[in-house]
């Protein structure tokens, strides 16, 4: 099933295979970016962080992503939610 991603706010999208991969524990990215439940999502194949509070967390997030060995656009990708509320868009993973 498709997650479905909101406008306004940016997600990051982390290949679920790269996450297990890399070792990451959903608790120290919690932790270490204040996150809630409802800003980390699992759907088959993809993790989806967000949407996060703000933009300025794209790219400390991003740069901890690839500091665990993710590598962006393979591995992970930043949406900035930059599109009208009218939009709805969906994101799966095969």
């Amino acid at each position: 099933m498709p997650l479905s991603i909101p406008a306004g706010l940016p997600v990051v999208l982390i290949r679920k295979s790269a996450y297990e991969r890399a070792g990451l524990a959903r608790a120290e990215i919690d932790s270490r970016f204040n996150l809630t439940d409802a800003e980390f999502r699992v759907e088959g194949g993809l993790i989806a962080i967000g949407p996060l509070p703000s933009d300025d967390m794209v790219g400390p997030m991003v740069e901890y992503l690839e500091g665990k060995g993710l590598a962006y656009h393979d591995d992970l990708f930043e949406l900035s939610g930059n599109w009208p509320e009218w939009l709805r868009l969906y994101a799966m993973s095969d």
